[in-house]
């Protein structure tokens, strides 16, 4: 194991020479936030950073040797997790930097298990939220602006900006706030899209390619939807507008991607209660509303599909795979959610220590560094919004993982250049792959152009559209009484007589027996 750490360290010393240390920063366009760092060193400061992250969302360490990964990238790296990644953060921040910095770090669940925690008054400096979350926490004017040195190309620690995939950065450029871009405050970390992972020997890849699956009472009490009010509302906007989505002179628009956001980003009263009457359907087709538990619930059979974040949906399949079980992942061809985790700073957790936020941006630049990016990637089975820059490491990692092998008959040509290059013909980037990985890991992993030319961001919802979207959702989890037809009332009404006649004559037994 020693040899296997020497040799990374030697591998990844040709794509990631020596630190610039503070006389590079400040060579470079150092905000205060490096500025500080540098008073923390002299002082002899150590940093208290307090992280909080989803849970198993970063490598833990404690490789085997066997587990060592290695790539055929330019410089022949070898991958092998020994310490945790936060481990070796503060290793590598003392050896870079010259400052001490001990990570607090925790876990949440979800996102509102994060918000809930910050309400009740929990102190985080960093954290990774949901894209909507941290467009929330952008709204409530909670969050600490990036430093500008955090953009500074020139600065070669600074893994994020310099290798985060084009493709994303538009979107965090674009994407915003009370007129503020996410960019100006988040980092992203990992990103897919939502589809259905389906038995193929049961459901067809026409059928999967269709939100309305999820209703289809061909499969009724077989497929599992998500146990939460964005992602189920946007299925339920797809059901609702399939048409218009697929009608031919949309589909050739040339602003086709503005149109599919506008349809599935409405709230209008109109809208929500027709979504509302197809999740009431939806309700009644499924086996069950989940959170987690529909990766079990497909590799073990008990359904034969579920609507699944991608990222899940490489485990889902790999597990199944496991066991001969092979599943797969469809993209309805209406559109698709483009969702992100990223890293935010919390101001009440900076409260204006530069050298707290330097020790964040760095932790952010630590994981976005391609060796990193590989290690936590393999660890979550998520896929990273780092393409590598000028590094191959990551494409070589996603070649490892899905590269056929080269004798392999049933082949195709897939291209990855929109994420690594931004160019999707881009030669450099294509992974010859088994046939099948067009419908499975890949696919997921890695959505082809056409995918991405229908997946949109579902936006924050203000406070009035919130709460009737929230109304809506009471009234599709929970029993909804206006539902009842005047046969359903008669057989409770008779049942209630029933046990009302059985309460009289026992009390009245009971009495005879005590006289």
């Amino acid at each position: 194991m020693a040899a296997a750490g020497l040799a990374l360290t030697a591998a990844l010393s040709v794509i990631f020479p020596g630190s610039p240390g503070f006389a590079g920063i400040l060579s470079g366009r150092a905000g205060n936030a490096g500025m500080a760092s540098v008073s923390a060193a002299e002082s002899g400061e150590k940093v208290i950073l307090r992280i909080a992250n989803w849970e198993e969302y970063i490598d833990e360490g404690g490789w085997d040797e066997e587990e060592a990964i290695d790539l055929d990238d330019r410089a022949g790296t070898t991958i092998l997790g020994e310490n945790s990644m936060v481990e070796d953060f503060e290793e590598w921040y003392l050896k870079t930097y010259g400052v001490d910095v001990d990570v607090e770090y925790s876990t949440f669940g979800t996102n509102e298990d994060l918000y809930n925690q910050l309400t009740l008054g929990n102190d985080f400096d960093l954290v990774c939220p949901s894209e909507y979350m941290f467009m929330k926490l952008i709204a409530e004017d909670r969050l600490q602006p990036l430093s500008e040195h955090f953009f500074d190309e020139g600065d070669e620690n600074n893994y994020y900006i310099r290798g985060v995939s084009d493709y994303i950065r538009n979107i965090f450029d674009t994407n915003t706030i009370n007129g503020e871009p996410w960019s100006k405050y988040a980092a992203g970390y990992m990103w897919g899209t939502t589809g259905i992972v389906y038995n193929p020997d049961v459901i067809s890849k026409e059928e999967a390619s269709h939100w309305k699956v999820l209703a289809d009472p061909k499969y009724k009490g077989q497929v599992t939807i998500k146990d939460n009010v964005r992602d189920s509302y946007f299925a339920a906007l797809g059901i609702l507008n399939e048409d218009a989505l697929l009608e031919p002179d949309f589909l050739r628009s040339s602003d086709r991607l503005e149109q599919i956001a506008e349809v599935m980003n409405r709230t209008d009263e109109e809208t929500v209660e027709e979504a509302e009457a197809i999740l009431k359907q939806m309700k009644e087709n499924a086996y069950s509303f989940e959170s987690d538990s529909g990766k079990a619930d497909m590799v073990t059979g008990k359904v034969l599909a579920n609507y699944q974040w991608s990222g899940d949906a490489v485990y889902t399949l790999d597990q199944a795979e496991i066991d001969d079980y092979y599943l797969a992942y469809a993209v309805p061809e209406e559109c698709t959610n483009v969702w992100f985790d990223g890293w935010v700073m919390l101001k009440d957790g900076i409260d204006g220590d530069a050298a707290k936020q330097h020790a964040a941006e760095a932790f952010m630049n630590f994981m976005s560094r391609p060796d990193n990016v590989v290690r936590n990637m393999y660890y979550i089975g998520y896929t990273s919004v780092i393409a590598g820059g000028d590094s191959d490491i990551i494409y070589a990692y996603a070649d490892w993982c899905y590269g056929a092998e080269d004798d392999a008959q049933d082949t195709i040509e897939y291209p990855v250049g929109f994420f690594f290059s931004g160019d999707n013909s881009d030669e450099d980037y294509i992974i010859t792959a088994q046939a099948d990985q067009a419908d499975r890991q890949l696919f997921a992993q890695y959505p082809p152009q056409d995918v991405l030319e229908r997946a949109v961001v579902m936006q924050y919802f203000d406070q009035d559209n919130n709460e009737r979207i929230n109304q809506m959702w009471v009234n599709v989890r929970c029993f909804d009484l206006a539902s009842l037809t005047w046969q359903d009332w008669a057989k409770i009404s008779a049942v209630v007589i029933v046990l009302a006649a059985a309460a009289v004559i026992y009390k009245k037994r009971d009495k005879i027996r005590i006289s």
